[in-house]
């Protein structure tokens, strides 16, 4: 007799449904076909025990697990529950007529009760894809897959349940998760707010320019000057999250396994600050089994980088196709892997190894050169990916206790929102969002300048010794300033300010 149930394999950030067929004939051992990996090998001495554990006998015969497509590896414990029903349905212990209804997932301990699997979201997406009625997983996992809606999803605590739910002999209600009003409820509910930032006002400038626009910031100043500060609150003045773009960073943390207990819907955009002690691969993905890595994991969010120069230089270097493609591809022998990775990066470093050049009281102690060698650990095709460099200073005892009110997060988020819309209406037709994915012919025909304008911006470049790259960067810029402004043309105002954010492209400024 031949038991044939469904289960699911995540590959990326998709998932793929694997048939479960299992033959028990003539002969001995238990054998394990399709590809499987060490977790799945062991699935025989759990399901073995699970089903004793609940009175079922394990058949003493040859017993066949054949997991199809046979040319896709499986990995991972998650196939011991629809290999433990198969055994148990063609061994004749249980009938469970509608197994193959159901997609089902779920690790067993020896004493059959489930433990919480990876990637739920993905396989949850593609088993409503596929038509399936429902799925069958652990009860910690079950927040997770409710969150897709038109799917049975049934939580169970340990192997009996499962069997008395497929037999009848036992009703599970489906869980019922209002997606809609989940995401709504939760929206923009951020801990910090810019309202609790005194002073800084040139800073709060840039960044609201930086979240209209979807730019890179790197911030340079002291030790203390409060840049890690303020980038904490930046996702706070970012759009909303729409409910795609929710689902997609869900699913992302889902597959690494980082959604925590409840496994509700990420709302909020995601802030990710990996230390500097970070490898290549956790950074950007892979690993035996690859898996999203910080860049990913940030993905509709913000990717902090504190202290930049004293990253690892082969990790910064991997970033840059990523910033470039807004994804990652991690390839292997037999099998290449695509990771979205559209994120805002934002870095904040030292001016020297002290920390003290150009501090308005204090002395910087750095030698001859030494600046200038410090920030050559940031290489310049990184920096080229970087629209806007920010000169954080101090703030002042007389700032830190001033009475009057700090503009709030949802003020600025208004004015970011609105500058959006106008990106939105405008670059609709290519398929970008923002001024800071507009490619360089597209930079030419968008952001057109006046007679005056170009004056000055040649100026500039002269005067201050700006680089070839910086062209771009200030016209996209300024672009976003003119849209935060509500001006249809890039004016010499919006221009004369995009420029000042080009501090490290200053021939000299390290001195």
């Amino acid at each position: 007799m031949l038991a044939k149930g469904y289960g699911s394999a995540v590959h990326g950030v998709e998932a793929r449904i694997i048939t479960v067929e299992v033959v028990i004939g003539q002969g001995l051992h238990f054998h394990l076909s399709g590809l499987p990996d060490s977790a799945v090998k062991e699935s025989e001495h759990r399901v073995e025990s699970s089903i004793k554990y609940f009175g079922f006998r394990m058949p003493r015969q040859k017993i066949v697990v054949n997991l199809a497509p046979a040319d896709i590896r499986k990995e991972g414990s998650a196939y011991d529950l629809p290999i433990a029903l198969g055994v148990l349905k063609t061994s004749g212990q249980i009938s469970a007529e509608n197994l193959e209804d159901y997609v089902i997932m779920g690790e067993l301990a020896l004493d059959g009760n489930l433990r919480p699997i990876k990637g739920v979201l993905p396989i949850a997406i593609e088993a409503r894809n596929q038509g399936f009625k429902g799925i069958i997983l652990p009860q910690q996992n079950a927040n997770e897959a409710a969150i897709v809606n038109d799917l049975d999803v049934i939580g169970v605590g340990n192997l009996i349940e499962a069997v008395e739910f497929l037999e009848g002999k036992r009703e599970i209600e489906p869980l019922k998760y209002d997606t809609r009003d989940k995401f709504y409820h939760s929206l923009n509910n951020y801990d910090a707010d810019f309202a609790n930032v005194q002073g800084q006002e040139n800073i709060k400038r840039a960044l609201e320019i930086a979240a209209a626009g979807g730019h890179n910031v790197i911030m340079i100043g002291p030790p203390g000057a409060g840049k890690t500060m303020l980038a904490k609150r930046l996702p706070s003045i970012l759009p909303p999250l729409s409910l795609q773009e929710a689902l997609e960073t869900t699913k992302i943390h889902s597959v690494a396994g980082k959604l925590g207990a409840e496994g509700d819907l990420i709302t909020k955009r995601p802030f990710r600050s990996p230390h500097h002690t970070i490898s290549d691969a956790a950074l950007v993905g892979g690993g035996g089994v690859p898996q999203p890595g910080e860049i990913s994991m940030a993905h509709n969010g913000v990717l902090f980088l504190d202290e930049l120069p004293e990253f690892k230089r082969t990790v910064l270097e991997v970033m840059r196709q990523p910033l470039e493609e807004r994804r990652v591809t991690i390839s292997r022998a037999k099998v290449s892997l695509d990771f979205p990775a559209n994120f805002m990066l934002i870095a904040s470093m030292n001016p020297c190894p002290c920390g003290y050049y150009n501090h308005p009281e204090k002395e910087c102690v750095c030698g001859s050169g030494q600046v200038q060698r410090y920030l050559n650990k940031v290489s310049g095709p990184l920096l080229d990916r970087i629209d806007l460099h920010v000169e954080v200073t101090p703030v002042s005892f007389d700032q830190m206790t001033q009475d009057r009110k700090s503009e709030s997060s949802e003020e600025i988020r208004e004015r970011v929102i609105e500058a959006r819309k106008v990106q939105h209406e405008r670059l609709k037709d290519h398929d970008l969002h923002s001024n800071a994915m507009m490619p360089s012919q597209m930079v030419k025909e968008i952001c057109q300048i006046n007679e005056a304008g170009k004056k000055l911006l040649k100026t500039a470049m002269e005067r201050l010794g700006l680089s070839a790259r910086a062209y771009d960067r200030i016209l996209k810029v300024s672009r976003t300033i003119a849209d935060l402004g509500g001006s249809d043309e890039i004016k010499i105002e919006h221009l004369a300010e995009a420029i000042q954010y080009r501090s490290l492209d200053r021939e000299g400024w390290a001195g």
